[in-house]
Protein backbone atom coordinates (compact mmCIF):
# COMPACT_ATOMS: atom_id res chain seq x y z
CA UNK A 1 0.00 0.00 0.00
CA UNK A 2 0.98 3.66 -0.27
CA UNK A 3 3.87 4.90 2.01
CA UNK A 4 4.02 8.25 2.72
CA UNK A 5 6.90 10.13 5.11
CA UNK A 6 5.60 10.71 8.20
CA UNK A 7 5.38 14.70 7.69
CA UNK A 8 3.03 14.31 5.42
CA UNK A 9 0.47 11.88 6.95
CA UNK A 10 -2.80 12.72 8.24
CA UNK A 11 -3.16 8.74 9.77
CA UNK A 12 -1.76 5.56 9.50
CA UNK A 13 -3.22 2.16 10.38
CA UNK A 14 -0.45 -0.40 10.52
CA UNK A 15 -1.38 -4.33 10.30
CA UNK A 16 -4.88 -3.30 11.49
CA UNK A 17 -7.78 -6.53 12.76
CA UNK A 18 -10.61 -7.12 14.34
CA UNK A 19 -12.86 -10.43 15.10
CA UNK A 20 -16.15 -10.47 16.32
CA UNK A 21 -16.14 -14.37 17.45
CA UNK A 22 -14.96 -16.37 14.10
CA UNK A 23 -15.77 -13.46 12.17
CA UNK A 24 -12.72 -11.17 10.83
CA UNK A 25 -14.09 -8.47 10.23
CA UNK A 26 -11.06 -6.10 9.54
CA UNK A 27 -8.04 -8.97 8.85
CA UNK A 28 -4.54 -6.88 8.51
CA UNK A 29 -5.12 -3.74 6.78
CA UNK A 30 -2.26 -1.18 6.16
CA UNK A 31 -3.29 2.40 4.97
CA UNK A 32 -1.63 5.69 4.91
CA UNK A 33 -3.54 8.73 3.95
CA UNK A 34 -1.82 12.22 3.35
CA UNK A 35 -2.96 15.62 4.73
CA UNK A 36 -5.28 16.99 2.43
CA UNK A 37 -6.43 14.34 0.53
CA UNK A 38 -9.52 12.74 -0.11
CA UNK A 39 -9.36 8.61 -0.21
CA UNK A 40 -12.72 6.92 -1.26
CA UNK A 41 -13.32 3.23 0.61
CA UNK A 42 -15.08 1.24 -1.14
CA UNK A 43 -16.19 -2.80 -1.08
CA UNK A 44 -19.73 -4.89 -0.72
CA UNK A 45 -21.65 -4.86 2.12
CA UNK A 46 -19.95 -6.59 5.26
CA UNK A 47 -16.45 -5.56 3.63
CA UNK A 48 -15.47 -4.61 7.05
CA UNK A 49 -15.30 -0.54 5.82
CA UNK A 50 -17.65 0.54 9.17
CA UNK A 51 -15.85 -1.40 11.47
CA UNK A 52 -12.65 0.33 9.81
CA UNK A 53 -14.25 3.19 10.39
CA UNK A 54 -14.72 2.48 14.15
CA UNK A 55 -11.37 1.54 14.78
CA UNK A 56 -9.88 4.74 12.86
CA UNK A 57 -12.28 6.76 15.67
CA UNK A 58 -11.89 5.16 18.92
CA UNK A 59 -15.19 3.51 18.68
CA UNK A 60 -13.80 -0.07 18.39
CA UNK A 61 -9.89 -1.06 19.90
CA UNK A 62 -8.11 -3.20 17.73
CA UNK A 63 -6.94 -6.68 18.14
CA UNK A 64 -3.82 -5.94 16.94
CA UNK A 65 -2.05 -3.23 15.14
CA UNK A 66 -1.61 0.55 15.42
CA UNK A 67 -2.76 3.70 14.43
CA UNK A 68 -1.69 7.35 14.32
CA UNK A 69 -3.08 10.37 13.93
CA UNK A 70 -0.13 13.33 12.34
CA UNK A 71 2.49 10.24 13.47
CA UNK A 72 1.45 9.79 16.79
CA UNK A 73 0.43 7.00 18.10
CA UNK A 74 -3.64 6.53 19.70
CA UNK A 75 -4.24 3.12 18.98
CA UNK A 76 -5.44 2.72 22.61
CA UNK A 77 -6.62 6.19 22.75
CA UNK A 78 -10.49 6.59 23.58
CA UNK A 79 -12.68 8.17 20.59
CA UNK A 80 -12.98 11.66 22.90
CA UNK A 81 -9.25 12.01 22.73
CA UNK A 82 -8.89 11.41 19.11
CA UNK A 83 -11.76 13.74 18.65
CA UNK A 84 -9.72 16.24 20.75
CA UNK A 85 -6.15 16.09 18.27
CA UNK A 86 -8.41 16.89 15.08
CA UNK A 87 -10.36 13.67 14.31
CA UNK A 88 -14.26 13.49 13.54
CA UNK A 89 -16.99 10.88 12.04
CA UNK A 90 -20.02 11.07 10.54
CA UNK A 91 -22.67 7.83 10.64
CA UNK A 92 -24.13 6.30 7.89
CA UNK A 93 -27.73 6.72 9.39
CA UNK A 94 -27.76 10.64 11.30
CA UNK A 95 -28.27 10.87 14.85
CA UNK A 96 -29.27 14.13 16.18
CA UNK A 97 -30.65 14.98 19.13
CA UNK A 98 -34.60 14.78 17.92
CA UNK A 99 -36.02 17.26 21.14
CA UNK A 100 -32.99 19.77 20.51
CA UNK A 101 -32.78 22.60 17.82
CA UNK A 102 -30.86 22.49 14.56
CA UNK A 103 -28.63 24.90 17.02
CA UNK A 104 -28.60 23.22 19.97
CA UNK A 105 -27.55 20.12 18.13
CA UNK A 106 -24.60 21.85 16.23
CA UNK A 107 -23.59 23.92 19.75
CA UNK A 108 -23.17 20.30 21.64
CA UNK A 109 -20.77 19.32 19.42
CA UNK A 110 -17.96 21.92 19.80
CA UNK A 111 -15.30 21.00 21.25
CA UNK A 112 -13.91 22.16 24.81
CA UNK A 113 -16.48 24.04 26.01
CA UNK A 114 -15.11 25.04 29.69
CA UNK A 115 -18.44 26.47 30.62
CA UNK A 116 -19.76 22.66 31.32
CA UNK A 117 -16.87 21.37 33.30
CA UNK A 118 -15.81 21.89 36.68
CA UNK A 119 -12.47 23.34 35.42
CA UNK A 120 -14.30 25.70 33.21
CA UNK A 121 -16.43 26.59 36.39
CA UNK A 122 -12.99 28.64 37.70
CA UNK A 123 -13.18 30.85 34.94
CA UNK A 124 -13.93 34.31 34.88
CA UNK A 125 -17.29 34.71 33.42
CA UNK A 126 -16.49 36.52 30.55
CA UNK A 127 -14.39 34.30 29.40
CA UNK A 128 -17.01 31.56 29.50
CA UNK A 129 -19.23 33.93 27.60
CA UNK A 130 -17.15 34.55 24.89
CA UNK A 131 -16.36 31.13 24.10
CA UNK A 132 -20.12 30.62 23.72
CA UNK A 133 -20.90 33.33 21.73
CA UNK A 134 -17.80 32.28 19.41
CA UNK A 135 -19.39 28.61 19.49
CA UNK A 136 -23.24 30.11 18.26
CA UNK A 137 -21.00 32.13 15.87
CA UNK A 138 -19.36 29.17 14.51
CA UNK A 139 -22.85 26.79 14.61
CA UNK A 140 -24.57 29.48 13.09
CA UNK A 141 -21.82 30.21 9.50
CA UNK A 142 -21.75 26.43 9.05
CA UNK A 143 -25.43 26.65 8.82
CA UNK A 144 -25.75 29.24 6.30
CA UNK A 145 -23.01 26.77 4.46
CA UNK A 146 -24.88 23.99 4.66
CA UNK A 147 -28.24 25.88 4.33
CA UNK A 148 -30.07 24.95 7.42
CA UNK A 149 -30.59 28.37 8.37
CA UNK A 150 -34.21 28.38 7.66
CA UNK A 151 -34.75 25.91 10.09
CA UNK A 152 -32.32 26.72 12.65
CA UNK A 153 -34.73 26.76 15.61
CA UNK A 154 -36.68 23.62 14.54
CA UNK A 155 -36.57 20.41 16.43
CA UNK A 156 -34.09 18.17 14.56
CA UNK A 157 -36.93 15.55 14.61
CA UNK A 158 -38.89 17.47 12.23
CA UNK A 159 -36.39 17.52 9.48
CA UNK A 160 -36.21 15.96 6.36
CA UNK A 161 -34.10 12.93 5.89
CA UNK A 162 -31.65 15.03 3.64
CA UNK A 163 -31.43 18.32 6.14
CA UNK A 164 -30.29 15.52 8.44
CA UNK A 165 -27.85 14.23 6.62
CA UNK A 166 -26.45 18.18 6.58
CA UNK A 167 -26.86 18.48 10.20
CA UNK A 168 -24.69 15.00 10.62
CA UNK A 169 -21.73 16.72 8.42
CA UNK A 170 -22.35 19.96 10.61
CA UNK A 171 -22.10 18.64 14.03
CA UNK A 172 -18.98 16.98 12.59
CA UNK A 173 -17.51 20.02 11.06
CA UNK A 174 -18.32 21.82 14.96
CA UNK A 175 -15.15 20.46 16.33
CA UNK A 176 -13.08 22.12 13.22
CA UNK A 177 -11.68 18.75 12.27
CA UNK A 178 -8.26 17.95 10.77
CA UNK A 179 -9.25 14.73 9.11
CA UNK A 180 -13.08 14.07 8.49
CA UNK A 181 -14.36 10.44 8.01
CA UNK A 182 -17.40 10.28 5.95
CA UNK A 183 -19.34 7.17 6.09
CA UNK A 184 -21.78 7.27 3.07
CA UNK A 185 -22.37 11.37 3.18
CA UNK A 186 -24.61 10.84 -0.56
CA UNK A 187 -26.53 7.72 0.65
CA UNK A 188 -30.56 7.79 0.05
CA UNK A 189 -30.48 11.67 -1.05
CA UNK A 190 -31.53 13.48 -4.13
CA UNK A 191 -29.67 14.25 -6.89
CA UNK A 192 -29.44 18.03 -6.22
CA UNK A 193 -28.79 17.68 -2.36
CA UNK A 194 -26.25 14.77 -3.45
CA UNK A 195 -24.44 17.48 -5.94
CA UNK A 196 -24.62 20.26 -3.07
CA UNK A 197 -22.86 17.73 -0.86
CA UNK A 198 -20.28 17.14 -3.24
CA UNK A 199 -19.83 20.80 -3.07
CA UNK A 200 -19.74 21.00 0.42
CA UNK A 201 -16.99 18.01 1.00
CA UNK A 202 -14.85 19.97 -2.13
CA UNK A 203 -14.95 22.86 -0.12
CA UNK A 204 -14.10 21.47 2.92
CA UNK A 205 -11.28 19.78 1.64
CA UNK A 206 -9.95 23.00 -0.24
CA UNK A 207 -9.47 24.18 3.69
CA UNK A 208 -7.22 21.59 4.60
CA UNK A 209 -9.08 19.20 5.99
CA UNK A 210 -8.15 15.69 4.93
CA UNK A 211 -11.62 13.35 4.27
CA UNK A 212 -11.95 9.59 4.26
CA UNK A 213 -15.12 8.79 2.92
CA UNK A 214 -17.20 5.44 2.46
CA UNK A 215 -19.58 5.67 -0.31
CA UNK A 216 -21.39 3.15 -2.68
CA UNK A 217 -21.74 5.91 -5.21
CA UNK A 218 -19.34 5.51 -7.67
CA UNK A 219 -19.83 8.79 -9.26
CA UNK A 220 -19.41 10.68 -5.86
CA UNK A 221 -15.99 8.79 -5.64
CA UNK A 222 -14.64 9.60 -8.44
CA UNK A 223 -15.50 12.75 -8.67
CA UNK A 224 -14.10 13.64 -5.08
CA UNK A 225 -11.58 10.95 -4.30
CA UNK A 226 -7.76 11.25 -6.04
CA UNK A 227 -7.49 7.74 -4.91
CA UNK A 228 -9.82 5.04 -3.90
CA UNK A 229 -8.95 1.57 -1.54
CA UNK A 230 -11.34 -2.00 -2.34
CA UNK A 231 -12.24 -3.49 0.91
CA UNK A 232 -13.54 -7.01 0.88
CA UNK A 233 -13.58 -9.73 3.42
CA UNK A 234 -12.10 -6.94 5.89
CA UNK A 235 -8.60 -6.98 3.73
CA UNK A 236 -7.32 -4.06 0.83
CA UNK A 237 -8.38 -5.78 -2.62
CA UNK A 238 -7.12 -2.77 -4.23
CA UNK A 239 -5.79 1.22 -4.65
CA UNK A 240 -5.68 3.54 -6.78
CA UNK A 241 -6.92 6.01 -9.29
CA UNK A 242 -10.90 5.58 -8.57
CA UNK A 243 -11.17 4.90 -12.87
CA UNK A 244 -8.25 2.39 -12.72
CA UNK A 245 -9.57 0.75 -9.30
CA UNK A 246 -13.31 0.02 -10.85
CA UNK A 247 -11.68 -1.49 -14.36
CA UNK A 248 -9.72 -4.24 -12.11
CA UNK A 249 -11.12 -7.57 -12.90
CA UNK A 250 -11.01 -8.36 -8.88
CA UNK A 251 -12.75 -5.62 -7.88
CA UNK A 252 -15.42 -6.40 -10.34
CA UNK A 253 -16.21 -9.97 -9.19
CA UNK A 254 -15.92 -8.99 -5.63
CA UNK A 255 -17.75 -5.48 -5.43
CA UNK A 256 -19.77 -5.39 -8.51
CA UNK A 257 -20.28 -8.80 -9.57
CA UNK A 258 -18.97 -11.31 -12.55
CA UNK A 259 -21.23 -11.96 -15.30
CA UNK A 260 -22.66 -10.08 -18.45
CA UNK A 261 -24.80 -7.67 -15.79
CA UNK A 262 -21.21 -6.39 -14.58
CA UNK A 263 -19.50 -6.04 -17.93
Amino acid sequence: MTTLAPDATAFEAVDIAKSFGGLKAVDGVTLAVARQEVLGIIGPNGAGKTTLFNLLAGALMPDRGTIKLSGEDVTEAPAETRANKGLARTFQIPRPFAEMTVRDNLLVAGQDQRGETMVGSLFSFLTVARQERALKERADRLAEFLRLTPVLHDLSKSLSGGQRKLLELGRALMAEPQLLLLDEPAAGVNPALMEFIMERVEEINAGGVTVVLIEHNMSVVERLCGRAVVMASGRLLAEGPPGEVLADPDVVEAYLGSGPAAA
